[in-house]
Parts: structure tokens; C-alpha cells; sequence
């Protein structure tokens, strides 16, 4: 009986960004789970300083341009690519021009929804436009200052500075005195051109994992809920990737008609971005019912610690699996 051969997949990994490190990671794990009896990986890193080298080699073609026809070449060898990338540079659209003019079958979404869900300005005005709740916000532009923008001041304290197109909470700030503004912007403008100012939420911070499955279907995962420990405040870089300052419960503890509603707002998200392959939208469940939408990610983390593996798991769908999954409607 002949066997098939296995599916060749890049994993793309790294990137040209502050999530590089968080990105090595989310690659590690994907890479020990499939399984090499159906997939044959292809590792491709980019590096902070935006050259591709593909598979053992160590140093790569020093030209970034030169490293990336490499790459294509390459590329062109794959049955799909597996983009794990956050950030800048990678989640944002750009790798996947790439692999579309390459003709590359990759998972996730397109160079559209990727673009338009990676930054914070334009996701809250896709969804807002589609009567979905977003938290008010204020957008400061390169050049532009919260001194001479006095709308702010609307938004009430506390407020929470970010960047607007970045991730894993880098260059977050919670403000709960106006005089601490001006520096939180700075930190964010570390990461970023453009700030986003938004107001704090009240309520249950709650993820749901959406997926498409091979068939089509766009299916939602048990919610997810994310408890800081009281003494750290929010949920920023270090209580995303360390070890016991944050609870994961999933399922998290709601009455049944609540995961339903946030199950379909969740696939709402999804079509309303024109999403594919996968999508972690996260949630604040106000006190009153009321649900917010705080942001979304389209390539959400992969780490053995990260909410979205941990959410199908709780579906009843492995890692592998969960990868088995995506890889199939990328091929799809």
C-alpha cells in the first residue's frame, strides 16, 4: 500500500520586531507537536534585523534582499507555510503579500484582515461600523501630543496607553493620574508611532478562541478567563509569560446563555474583520452583561502557557490536532 508523503510545512518564525523573542517561542511548540510522521518542517527564521534564513543555517545571506529571494526559492519547495509571527513585520500583513504573490498557501488570515486587526485604530472602527461594542478610545498620530489633544480628558481615569499595532502587551501602560500621561505615551511611542489612549473597562476580562475548519465551518472555543493576581495589576508582558501571576480558567465560570453570546460575538469578529484560519478575540464582560471588545489577535500565542491551545484543549481538541486543523484549511 503506498504512503502518502508528508506535507511540507515552513514555519516562519521570528521577526523583525520587539515580539521576536515571544515569537521563538509560539515556533518551538508548534514545531514539537507536529507530527513528523505526517509533517516535514521547513524552519524559517527572520531575524531582528529582517534577513530570512531557512532551515541549519546559522548565519544566512547577509543581504536582507538577497536573503529573502533565498527564502522564496525555498518556499516555493513547500506544500503550505505556518507564519507563527506577532507584530510588525510579520502579523501585519507584510509575510503574507509575500506568500500570496508567491502563490504559498498559508494559515491564517489575509494580507486585508491581518493588516486591518493588527492595528488598534482601524479593528475598533471596522467593528464599531458594524454595531459592535469597542472601548472609547483617543488615536494620537506621530507628532501629535495628549497635551494638545484635550479630549483625552473624556475618557476618565484610569486609561491604558498602547501602541496601536503592536502585541503581547509591550509598551502598555496603565495611567490613573493624569500627570503619568506624558511618559506612558513615551513608552508606548517605543514601540509605535501612533498611541492609542483608552478608557478602562470594568468588568471580566474573557478570550474565545474562533477557528475555520477545513469544511468551512467557523467554529468558537470555550471561553477563556484571565485572573491577575490583585497585587500586579493588569495584564501586561510579564504576567502574559510568567509563571504564577496569572489564572487561566477555562471553561471560564458563566452561565450558560453567556458563552453562547460570547461564542457567536466572537464569530462576528471574525467574519466583520474578514478573517480565515483562526482568530483570538478578547472580551470584557461588563457587570451589567454588557461586551466589549478589547482587541484581537490573528496570530495569537503559542507558547504551552498561551490562552488559544489552552482554550481547544478544553474543547476537547489537542495541540497536535489543533494544528492538524489549521494546516488543513490552509490547504483547503
Amino acid at each position: 500500500m503506498d504512503v502518502a508523503p508528508p506535507v511540507r510545512v515552513a514555519v516562519i518564525f521570528g521577526g523583525q520586531n520587539t515580539e521576536h523573542a515571544v515569537s521563538l517561542k509560539s515556533a518551538a511548540s508548534v514545531m514539537q507537536y507536529l507530527d513528523r510522521d505526517r509533517y516535514e518542517v521547513v524552519p524559517v527564521r527572520i531575524t531582528t534585523e529582517g534577513r530570512w534564513i531557512v532551515g541549519d543555517d546559522a548565519a544566512g545571506e547577509p543581504d536582507r534582499a538577497q536573503s529573502l529571494f533565498r527564502a522564496m526559492d525555498a518556499l516555493r519547495g513547500v506544500d503550505v507555510a505556518f507564519p507563527v509571527l506577532h507584530g510588525p513585520f510579520g502579523e501585519d500583513g507584510t509575510v503574507q503579500s509575500v506568500l500570496e504573490l508567491a502563490g504559498v498557501p498559508y494559515v491564517g488570515s489575509g494580507v486585508l484582515a491581518s493588516a486591518a486587526s493588527m492595528d488598534k485604530e482601524f479593528t475598533k472602527k471596522i467593528l464599531s461600523a458594524d454595531g459592535i461594542a469597542v472601548a472609547d478610545g483617543v488615536v494620537l498620530r506621530e507628532g501629535e501630543s495628549a497635551d494638545e489633544d484635550k479630549s483625552v480628558l473624556h475618557l476618565g481615569l484610569p486609561v491604558f496607553v498602547k501602541p496601536s499595532r503592536g502585541g503581547s502587551s509591550i509598551g502598555v501602560s496603565r495611567v490613573d493620574d493624569w500627570a503619568q500621561l506624558e511618559g506612558a505615551v513615551a513608552v508606548a511611542r517605543e514601540a509605535d508611532s501612533k498611541v492609542l489612549i483608552e478608557a478602562a473597562v470594568p468588568g471580566r476580562e474573557i478570550d474565545v478562541g474562533v477557528l475555520r475548519m477545513p469544511d468551512g465551518d467557523i467554529v468558537a472555543s470555550p471561553p477563556l478567563e484571565i485572573r491577575v493576581a490583585s497585587d500586579h495589576g493588569f495584564f501586561d508582558y510579564e504576567a502574559k509569560y510568567e509563571q504564577g501571576i496569572t489564572d487561566f480558567q477555562v471553561p471560564a465560570d458563566l452561565e450558560p446563555a453567556e458563552t453562547k453570546t460570547l461564542q457567536e460575538e466572537a464569530v462576528r469578529v471574525f467574519r466583520s474583520l474578514g478573517c480565515e484560519g483562526l482568530l483570538r478575540v478578547d472580551f470584557f464582560l461588563a457587570p451589567d452583561g454588557e461586551l466589549i471588545v478589547n482587541e484581537v489577535n490573528t496570530m495569537p500565542g503559542m507558547t504551552d502557557m498561551s490562552q488559544f491551545p489552552r482554550m481547544w484543549q478544553a474543547a476537547g481538541t489537542p495541540y497536535g490536532k489543533l494544528l492538524d486543523l489549521m494546516i488543513q484549511t490552509a490547504l483547503r
